[in-house]
């Protein structure tokens, strides 16, 4: 509640909740929002824990996946996965033969040309 001689300017920004969940630990200053710091003795991600204990499973799935650590570690595993399967692309390209040699295929046209070359070589076998 403002005083009168106080304005909405004057007050510190209010915390989010998600943000003071994901910190491990209680904010320094509560602002009287219920939020207790941990007891002592007590780890300092004990009172994160506690305040997330009550949410389902997949809301605490949605709230770790929404961590810039796991955004990034999750961009990375993605970018390794991209890289894997352009290799695997580029591999298979080289083991198919077009005409000219160097003509740029997409992934489509490699895969296609790919099946046609084995039913080729599946017939050249049979005969």
């Amino acid at each position: 509640m403002l005083n009168s001689d106080q304005t909405e300017l004057d007050l510190p920004p209010p915390r989010s909740e998600p943000e003071s969940l994901f910190s491990g630990r209680a904010p320094e200053d509560s602002g009287g929002l219920g939020l207790c710091p941990p007891p002592r003795g007590s780890e300092p991600g004990d009172a994160g824990k506690k305040e997330l204990q009550h949410l389902s499973r997949e809301e605490r799935r949605r709230r770790r996946r929404a961590t810039a650590k796991y955004r990034t570690a999750h961009a990375t595993r993605e970018r390794i996965r991209v890289e894997a399967f352009n290799m695997a692309f580029a591999e298979l390209r080289k083991l198919l033969p077009t005409l000219p040699p160097d003509k740029k295929l997409s992934k489509i046209e490699i895969l296609r040309l790919a099946i046609c070359y084995i039913s080729y070589l599946n017939h050249v076998l049979d005969v």
